[in-house]
């Protein structure tokens, strides 16, 4: 008869996990007291051994409490582990009136046990949300990045065409009824400038569209592969360099270019960077110096790409407003490099960056 007895208490013990693991996951706290309502039924059945108990107890406490700690809020968690707790704080004190069933000792070590498996739980928590506070904020840093590397590009590349065409529009403007040679002249810099930042756009919009997430949403008229593919031109660098002079010798600036060094290929992110660096230089001579010349040093060492442009303009200040001389220095801090800018003793200005060479592109 006590072993029938005992039989059907395994088996109720059996159900009640069951079914306390099947909520687990929907109603955590409805496991929780599911599991611990049954170990109290348990404990007042005279015909159960004290272990049957205790074994309930110390489950629910070591998996389902270390479950409820780690995947729900803290006042959720901190709800089950009290289950537990108030749980065994009610047999010790029902056992005086039990020759002490369950022992003290035994009911001690399962209070503890929930205690640490919610401590382990919550600190599995809090790992967790660490851990997604670090991925959403290199996720945003990563935005923060890509966007200040376009806005440079786009500064770079249109404020070095835009001066451009201001320069050449003025200069066939003023020529026009006298000299129509020139201003045609003039006219076809424009087009040649407008058609290569168009292209540049082109380019730079294409790898936008190719980078971005496939969202569903279809584009607009003129966007589809009826529209024709974007130019897939390289990204300029140095090799582009007698280019730029040419260009801004029709916006009558002489440019003068100094090569020392190996002219030895460069990684596409710092040939990149040393030509817009240059470009930028540059276009600020155009705009800014009021000069018909500058000079331009490009020193490629071992371990370095120096690089240089001085002009005898009327110097100035760095301006705060502007966003030329903020990307050139950007660009050089992103490659570990050194950047300086400002007016020269003697008059004129010095743009001068120092880009590091990874031992591989040696």
């Amino acid at each position: 008869m006590v072993g029938s007895h005992l039989a059907v208490g395994q088996l109720l013990v059996a159900l009640v996990w069951v079914l306390s693991a099947v909520l687990l996951r929907r109603r955590p706290l409805g496991a929780v007291a599911l599991a611990v309502g049954g170990a109290l039924m348990l404990g007042f059945d005279s015909s159960q051994r004290e272990s049957v108990v205790l074994i309930l107890l110390a489950a629910t406490a070591s998996t389902e409490v270390c479950y409820v700690a780690a995947t729900r809020r803290r006042r959720t968690s901190l709800l089950a582990a009290a289950l537990v707790v108030g749980a065994v704080l009610f047999l010790w004190l029902a056992s005086a009136d039990r020759s002490g069933y369950p022992h003290e000792t035994a009911l001690l070590a399962v209070g503890l046990l929930a205690v640490i498996a919610w401590l382990i739980g919550n600190s599995i928590r809090q790992t967790h949300r660490h851990n997604e506070a670090l991925r959403s904020r290199a996720a945003a840093d990563a935005v923060t990045a890509e966007r200040l590397r376009i806005a440079r590009e786009l500064h770079d590349m249109v404020a070095h065409s835009i001066g451009i065409i201001a320069i050449q529009a003025g200069a066939g403007s003023r020529v026009i009824d006298t000299q129509p040679g020139q201003a045609k002249d003039a006219l076809a810099a424009i087009e040649v400038t407008s058609r290569d930042t168009l292209a540049g756009l082109r380019r730079m919009l294409t790898g936008l569209r190719r980078a971005e997430p496939q969202t569903g949403l279809q584009a607009g008229p003129g966007a589809g592969p009826e529209a024709g593919p974007a130019p897939r031109d390289p990204a300029p660098g140095l090799a582009d360099i007698d280019r730029l002079v040419a260009t801004t010798l029709d916006a009558g600036v002489l440019v003068e270019v100094s090569w020392r060094g190996s002219r030895a290929p460069l990684p596409a992110d710092i040939d990149l960077s040393a030509y817009r660096i240059i470009q930028e230089a540059i276009t600020n001579v155009v705009r800014h110096a009021g000069t018909s010349q500058c000079r331009v040093t490009i020193d490629r060492a071992d371990d370095q790409l120096s690089i240089q442009v001085v002009d005898s303009g009327c110097g100035g200040t760095i301006s705060g407003s502007g966003f030329g001389i903020v990307g050139m220095r950007e660009r050089a801090g992103l490659l570990g490099g050194e950047f300086a800018a400002g007016p020269r003793p003697g008059g004129g200005f010095r743009v001068a960056a120092r880009l590091p060479v990874p031992v591989t592109a040696r």
